[in-house]
This record gives structure tokens, sequence and C-alpha cells, in this order.
């Protein structure tokens, strides 16, 4: 018993280099690594300019209603791209609209929707207590070809239900752009 574990703990160290040696006996093991998955994989991720184009539309379509926001774009993995702050928003409009969009990328839904399902009560009410979640209206998932590629927050008009409506211009700038 204890050869056979020793020539395993061989196998196992020195595998790589035992290889030639191991071939017959590694070939149970072929068939599982045939059906292993692939080592790599492709993502689409919103481009800079994308990011800046639906920043300017935004923060235009607020700015145009009498709004002063922050402009928040984030890529899949919710890293910011682009970020706009017009001369008197609020000094937290920033941070919050970068966690709305980072929010919405991370939970794959609005933050409108994302506030309703997390209201206090329901089983998802301490998704609240997780940093830098932003449960309220104005961020928004930016979709393309039926995956995400990036989220926008907006922050600074007065309340969620106005945040949205400047986030979703900041998006139907972008829309013809982004495959579907």
């Amino acid at each position: 018993m204890q050869n056979k574990t020793a020539n395993i703990v061989v196998g196992v160290l020195f595998g790589a280099f035992a290889a030639p040696a191991l071939s017959a006996a590694a070939t149970p093991v072929a068939p599982a690594l045939a059906n292993a998955p692939a080592a790599t994989f492709t993502v689409s991720q919103i481009s800079l300019e994308a990011a800046q184009t639906a920043a300017q539309a935004a923060l235009a379509s607020c700015r145009a209603a009498g709004f002063q926001v922050a402009v928040a774009v984030v890529d899949r993995s919710g890293n910011a791209v682009a970020t706009l702050r017009d001369r008197f928003a609020g000094a937290h409009t920033h941070e919050m609209a970068l966690n709305k969009a980072w929010t919405a990328a991370s939970f794959k839904i609005t933050t409108t929707a994302l506030a309703i399902e997390t209201q206090a009560g329901k089983p998802m009410s301490g998704i609240r207590n997780l940093p830098r979640v932003a449960a309220v209206g104005g961020g928004l998932p930016i979709n393309a070809s039926g995956s995400l590629v990036g989220a926008i927050g907006v922050s600074g008009a007065p309340g969620g239900d106005a945040d949205d409506v400047c986030a979703k211009a900041g998006i139907a700038a972008i829309a013809d752009d982004l495959a579907f």
C-alpha cells in the first residue's frame, strides 16, 4: 500500500516530466480532458469612444432639463471607462454615479429594479448593506447582442426617475453602434 502511495505522489509531483513514460496510464484521463472547458474566453466590452459618447449624451439630456449631474460609464466588470461632472453638480454626484453604474453592471439589472427588490422586509434586502451598492434609480446596464458590455450611472437630477431618463438618453446615443 505504501508503495502505491509513493507512486501516486511521484506521478503528481513529476507528472509533467514523466508524461511520456505515463502516457499509457494517462489514457483513461484523456476523454475527460477532451471535454474540459477552454482555457480562455472572449468577452465584449464597451469602448472608450462609446462610453464617452454615452456620457456626453446623458449629461446633455440632463442639462436640457435643467439638471446639473455627474455621469459614469463602466465596463462589464464595473471598472470606470468615462466619467463627467457638470460644473454645479453636487460633490457627492461623481461617486454616486460611479456606484450606480457599478451596481447596474454587477447585478445586471437597473438600479431602480434593484431598489424595488431590496426594500426592507424583502429576502434580498441585505444586498443594500454591501459596499458600493446604490439601490436608487439612475443606473442602467448596457447590452449588446444579448450580453452585458457595460453600464451607465447618472446622479444629481431630482430623483432616480429623472436620472434614469438621462441615462436612457446616453444609451440611445450609442444604440446604433452596439451590435445587436
